[in-house]
């Protein structure tokens, strides 16, 4: 049935569906980002440990999980369109990686800004760091092999096979911290005991984090939905909007 329902995903309707929701998850994305960096920045007490620098954290933190968040996207668009071949989701694997990456760079940034206060440097060759960092790399490369084929569908192939493969370091990522003795903290939302972070401080991130996503969806389905267009440009249904 879920193999139906992804084969009967069309062109046109894709982009139709794309015009409908991005209005609505474009809205709500800006009115929880302000939102919650309004309460993050303004309202939310000091640290008592890290001082102001710890409200880096409001941008931060929500870059880091869709650096993550971005490539799980990517890993399941790439293997609908390896097993499958629809169409739709080569497009989205490739829109995934683009703006995965984009966050992956702001997490990387972000993180080297709060970690020179912390640590007094720009950068360590911690785990949690390096595999981040590795993390762009897989993206770029994605993104590049992509790009050099001149057969859209074979770079579409490369990438995800790519892609595929480089799903590996996400595990890695994530429990870093937790294998390895680094300098980066622990969780302290996404944990099974309780957060360990104050919830002044926890609503506000809750509040970005949400809207930083709902910027990722409004984000990827446009740019599929540009690459659709410049695909399909001389297809019956585009002459027809």
């Amino acid at each position: 049935m879920l193999l139906k329902l992804l084969e009967n995903i069309s062109p046109k309707n894709f982009y139709v569906f794309v015009g409908k929701v991005t209005p609505w998850t474009l809205s709500f994305a800006i009115l929880l980002i302000t939102y919650g960096l309004y309460l993050g920045l303004f309202v939310a007490p000091t640290d008592y440990q890290q001082g102001e620098a710890f409200r880096i954290i409001y941008v931060h933190v929500p870059s880091a999980w869709l650096s993550l968040f971005a490539y799980s996207a990517l890993f399941a668009s790439a293997v609908i369109a390896l097993i499958w071949r629809i169409k739709i989701f080569e497009i989205i694997a490739i829109s995934s990686a683009k703006i995965g990456a984009l966050f992956t760079f702001l997490a990387l940034v972000t993180g080297a800004i709060w970690g020179k206060p912390m640590w007094g440097t720009w950068w360590v060759w911690d785990a949690r760091l390096t595999s981040e960092l590795i993390l762009f790399f897989i993206y770029l490369s994605i993104i590049l092999l992509y790009n050099s084929f001149d057969d859209y569908r074979k770079g579409a192939k490369a990438a995800n096979i790519l892609a595929v493969i480089g799903f590996i370091n996400i595990p890695i990522i994530h429990f870093s911290v937790e294998w390895w003795n680094t300098l980066h903290q622990g969780p302290s939302v996404m944990k099974f005991s309780a957060p360990s972070i104050a919830s002044e401080m926890l609503v506000p991130l809750i509040y970005t984090s949400i809207g930083f996503t709902l910027y990722f969806v409004t984000a990827l389905l446009l740019s599929a939905r540009n690459i659709l267009v410049d695909r399909e440009r001389k297809s019956q249904w585009i002459q027809s909007i």
